[in-house]
């Protein structure tokens, strides 16, 4: 016959037990040891039946009082279970609200280095006095080429030089511009002289290599007035090269040449460092060729309505995308125009970060 120690050694033992209990299986298997049909409190709960009135009397009661601390001590601890088993899951599941918020696009975003560079040339011709002009892509045979005293026969008329549209009925066809000239030729017929003026722009030839595109940028500047000179062209260009390249000072050499809107005309060279990765402008013992220019010839300056007799200037061009390489120290000319993202958020510029003369151009 069970005695009550027996019982209580048994309560110890399983409340011990489930105290111990690391997880709901194991739980539900001492419920199951415990409580089920064949588990060691319903075994002695059994015994009921056999035992006389007195005896139930008292055991009665202990067994009752002893499958109910069982039963509470199971729901207690599964309780206790749920709630680490929910806690260790909100901690695995945690979302951090502070992470920094995503920047926006004024923060990511870069100016294309063309662009910058645009902007870098206007503020330094700005300064000088010049205004801007523009003029279309497409322009006629006669702006591109015959203003600017280009004879017929010409290499540059040629398909393999210069992208031509369709030819029209009449006969004639429009061309993509070859140089921004044409738009030196729209400044002086909209406006009479003294003219300062830079022509930036979009300029295309049949040409792609590592230093050549299809598509490119170039500047042009036009000064006429009455007494324009060669000694005045040599300033302009001199305070141009020195503040754009940010350096005390650069040493030029004008070599002639031969340009057919210019006369006498000059392929300018300044002197440079060359290093393995990079090219030093103003200092060094090499020359590197950097633009052209000369004086309008007085055929550009009739056809355009001015009287050379009175008149006289000087003009000169540059490409942008490749002063710009060698300012930023961009190896392939190709990689301004690839649209590569990564490309542009290493050699790209801040939107908020407008060259100036006083606070700095490339800072």
């Amino acid at each position: 016959m069970t005695d009550l120690s027996e019982l209580s050694s048994l309560e110890t033992q399983l409340l011990a037990e489930i105290e111990a209990a690391s997880d709901e299986a194991s739980l539900e298997a001492l419920r199951v040891a415990a409580l089920g049909k064949k588990g060691s409190v319903s075994e002695k709960m059994k015994t009921l039946g056999s035992m006389d009135p007195e005896t139930r009397k008292t055991f009665g009661p202990a067994l009752n009082g002893l499958r109910d601390k069982i039963a509470t001590a199971l729901t207690e601890k599964k309780a206790a279970l749920a709630d680490a088993a929910l806690d260790a899951r909100l901690a695995a599941e945690t979302l951090d609200v502070s992470l920094p918020v995503r920047e926006t696009g004024l923060e990511t975003g870069r100016i294309h280095p063309v662009s910058q560079v645009t902007d870098e040339i206007v503020a330094i011709f700005s300064a000088m006095g010049f205004s801007v002009a523009e003029g279309p892509d497409i322009e006629t045979d006669d702006y591109n080429f015959t203003k600017l005293n280009f004879p017929v026969g010409h290499p540059a008329r040629e398909m393999h030089d210069t992208f031509f549209l369709p030819q029209k009925d009449d006969g004639s066809r429009l061309v993509l511009r070859t140089h921004t000239s044409p738009v030196q030729i729209r400044a002086m017929e909209a406006s009479k002289p003294p003219i300062r003026v830079i022509c930036p722009g979009r300029t295309y030839r049949f040409d792609m290599d590592q230093t050549h595109t299809p598509m490119f940028h170039q500047v042009e500047g036009l000064v006429i007035d009455q007494s324009a000179n060669l000694g005045h062209l040599k300033w302009v260009l001199e305070e141009f090269l020195k503040t754009f390249f940010e350096v005390p000072s650069v040493e030029l050499r004008f070599r002639p040449s031969f340009f057919p809107f210019t006369e006498p005309s000059m392929e300018v060279d300044v002197r440079c460092r060359r290093l393995p990765n990079e090219v030093r402008i103003g200092e060094g013992d090499d020359w590197l060729e950097i633009l052209g220019c000369g004086m309008v010839h007085p055929n550009v300056l009739r056809n355009v309505g001015i009287d050379p007799d009175v008149y006289q200037g000087f003009a000169w061009g540059m490409g942008i995308d490749r002063i710009a390489m060698l300012k930023y120290g961009m190896p392939d000319l190709r990689d301004l125009f690839n649209a590569d993202a990564r490309w542009l958020a290493h050699y790209g510029f801040r939107p908020l970060d407008f060259p100036t003369l006083a606070g700095g151009l490339s800072s």
